[in-house]
């Protein structure tokens, strides 16, 4: 059975803004764009007619604001405040807000958001009745977005064997191939599943459950020996020392 898209909305008074919404949610299929509102008062309109599961709400708007629109919500969808204002974001939290994206918007940026978004998501879903008849589907993967040649791929993490940055690009070693990309490895390390990902050098990310071996000064990753910088030695050691009740378990 195929996965439902997450409904969104878009609420800002700011028709710049909206249309860069619109633009990064068209290249995520697992999104559906239910509608957009310059104003507080429409979503809340909107709201009343169908159902949302994600807000893009801008904070600051004349009239009643994306905060007073939350708190007028008894059952609010899950929200991502926009705003040009850092200061705004301690009341978005206070409100419970999944994420704040600070304008202007970077695409990546934009993900990490989705990702929380779909995971949170996901984990409200009331769970599927089974069905005898047919075998128990796998759990969902996670995936990231990457933009290659002018087109944005979806990636499952699962495949990843490490990630490797070289200037202004990185390269990410799947299971299947190669994939490079324009994008400080900084960026990419936000995106990747917490927990499920170690970075180990300035220049390299590795998926813990892909480690084979450590030493002091490197990790043993598909027959490939990836350095340990200097600043990473310590989280390196609490991560894999084998007196860690939660180090992985290592095959040689």
């Amino acid at each position: 059975m195929s996965t439902m898209p997450i409904r969104a909305l878009i609420v800002d008074d700011e028709p710049h803004a909206v249309e860069i919404i619109r633009r990064y949610i068209s290249q995520v299929p697992e999104i559906e764009l239910l509608a957009t509102c310059n104003h507080a008062v429409g979503a809340f309109q909107e709201l009343r007619k169908n159902k949302a599961d994600l807000l893009f709400l801008d904070i600051n708007m004349p009239g009643l604001s994306g905060t007073d629109l939350v708190k007028s919500l008894q059952h609010p969808p899950l929200v991502v405040f926009t705003t040009a204002h850092q200061e705004h974001a301690v009341e978005g939290f206070e409100l419970n807000a999944i994420d704040y994206l600070l304008k202007p918007i970077p695409f990546d940026r934009f993900l990490r958001a989705v990702d929380k978004a779909m995971t949170i998501h996901k984990l409200q879903a009331p769970p599927a009745t089974p069905e005898p008849t047919k075998p128990a589907m796998p759990s969902q993967p996670f995936y990231i977005y990457m933009r290659i040649d002018r087109q944005l791929i979806r990636l499952d993490t699962e495949e990843i064997m490490w990630i490797e940055s070289d200037k202004d690009y990185i390269r990410v070693v799947t299971q299947k191939g190669t994939h490079i990309t324009k994008q400080k490895i900084s960026a990419m390390e936000n995106l990747l599943p917490i927990r499920a990902f170690l970075r180990v050098h300035r220049s390299f990310i590795v998926p813990l459950s892909k480690v084979r071996g450590y030493n002091p000064n490197y990790l043993v990753v598909d027959n490939r020996k990836i350095p340990i910088g200097r600043n990473y030695k310590q989280v390196c050691l609490e991560t894999f020392n084998p007196g860690n009740r939660n180090a992985p378990v290592f095959l040689e």
